[in-house]
């Protein structure tokens, strides 16, 4: 029997712009596109490389060996989960062809596989069953399933009244615990608390121990050096690094993502982001950074300093049912601090129609010295309608915080605090 669990040569994806937002709603809508796509097969037409389409993946070659963990980074719009979409059979490959030698169970986006109208039991049943998984199977794994996910007391309640938090529990117990050869998990931890998350990176370390090939797309560049053997890099749909999980964090930190820096202006255009998934409308528009005495922050900013951000935004209709959310991250994708507008003591007032701006303001921003990336997302009547990774990055430098002339190195953060002999 060969080592190799996946092999993928010369694969591409090719997408007609606009088809991710427009997508086929009726019967003659999928028939059209599927005349239509007889006459681009294998890459050749007379689109090919023109205006009104992308490349979501080109030319990638890669093979991964039966037990390893590999771990794949990469910008938003760099590939990984068009690649992890082809190798689940979700979408087939315009060009090229990936092999699969092994049972797969994959957990790519929240709730795929779950009906809303249906409950979290007959839900594990329905989403077990499109895995692969045979009843009495099942059965065997209910108990456990339920006890992983942590929502006993919901499991009767209709899906379709969960969080997204109780979306991936529930759909990660189901993935984890179909025991596949081939366990493929793409960003979706992120919606779960830390604890969870703990608990589903030590359920996947469990799977690679055992022998089982783990495929992990994560921005928290962290997890991804601590658990996976194996790094793959992407970048506009090119695989352009493959080495250990260390050496490929590296590369992405240096190469890839080395250039990502405030542009050494207080603001931020964040209309054509890079750091946008495609599934949102660019309604954020614009940032502006803003310190002490409501000086520009050009580059950086002086452990302790205050920090004001105008985040413009331009909501599709009339409301003021929204927030804004301003979080930031350290250099390895580590969450460090959220400034969440649910948090606010008085509700925002007033509707209003064209540009908006929040403004969210921090006395005192207390974060070790070192980088940031700054992420923003919007949210209208509680779901996200628009979000911004990586938006910008404010360099914290150190001060003379404690006023004792000594800078901490260590932690993340500094508070006030006093000592006192009794």
């Amino acid at each position: 029997m060969s080592d190799i669990a996946i092999r993928v040569a010369n694969l591409s994806k090719r997408y007609k712009i606009g088809a991710l937002r427009n997508r086929h709603d009726t019967l003659r809508d999928h028939l059209s596109g599927w005349t239509k796509s007889l006459f681009v097969r294998n890459g050749h037409s007379s689109a090919v490389g023109g205006s009104d389409t992308i490349w979501a993946l080109k030319d990638v070659f890669l093979e991964i060996k039966h037990g390893e963990v590999v771990g794949f980074i990469g910008g938003n719009g760099a590939g990984k989960s068009t690649l992890l979409k082809i190798l689940s059979r979700i979408t087939a490959p315009t060009i090229g062809s990936a092999e699969i030698f092994g049972r797969i169970g994959s957990l790519l986006e929240v709730g795929t596989g779950f009906h809303p109208e249906l409950t979290g039991r007959e839900n594990i049943y329905f989403n077990g069953a499109i895995l692969g998984m045979k009843k009495c199977e099942i059965d065997n794994k209910f108990d456990e399933i339920v006890a992983f996910s942590e929502i006993e007391k919901f499991i009767d309640t209709p899906v379709k009244r969960y969080s997204s938090g109780m979306y991936v529990r529930l759909a990660f117990a189901v993935a984890a615990h179909l025991d596949p050869e081939i366990l493929i998990v793409d960003e979706v931890l992120a919606v779960g608390d830390t604890p969870f998350q703990q608990k589903c990176l030590g359920k996947m370390q469990a799977a690679a121990t055992s022998g089982r090939t783990v495929l992990f797309v994560s921005h928290n560049l962290a997890a991804v050096e601590h658990l996976c053997h194996k790094g793959v890099a992407l970048q506009d749909g090119k695989l352009v690094f493959s080495g250990t999980a260390k050496e490929a964090v590296n590369y992405y930190l240096h190469g890839v993502d080395g250039g990502r820096r405030n542009s050494g202006s207080h603001v931020v255009d964040l209309s054509n982001a890079a750091g946008r998934p495609s599934r949102f409308l660019p309604l954020l528009q614009r940032m502006e950074v803003f310190t002490d005495g409501d000086k520009p922050v050009t580059g950086s900013l002086r452990l302790g300093a205050s920090l004001k951000v105008h985040l413009y935004f331009r909501p599709e209709n009339l409301t003021s049912a929204f927030e804004a959310t301003l979080a930031f991250d350290n250099i390895l994708g580590q969450r460090i601090f959220t400034a969440e507008g649910e948090f606010r003591l008085n509700p925002l007032q007033g509707k209003g129609e064209g540009d908006r701006m929040l403004v969210c303001e921090i006395p005192s921003l207390t974060l070790l010295p070192g980088e940031y990336k700054i992420k923003l997302s919007l949210d209208i009547y509680s779901s996200p309608v628009d979000i911004v990774e990586d938006a910008t990055r404010i360099t914290i430098v150190g001060s003379d915080y404690y006023g004792t002339g000594k800078v901490p190195q260590n932690g993340m953060f500094v508070l006030k605090h006093n000592w006192h002999l009794t």
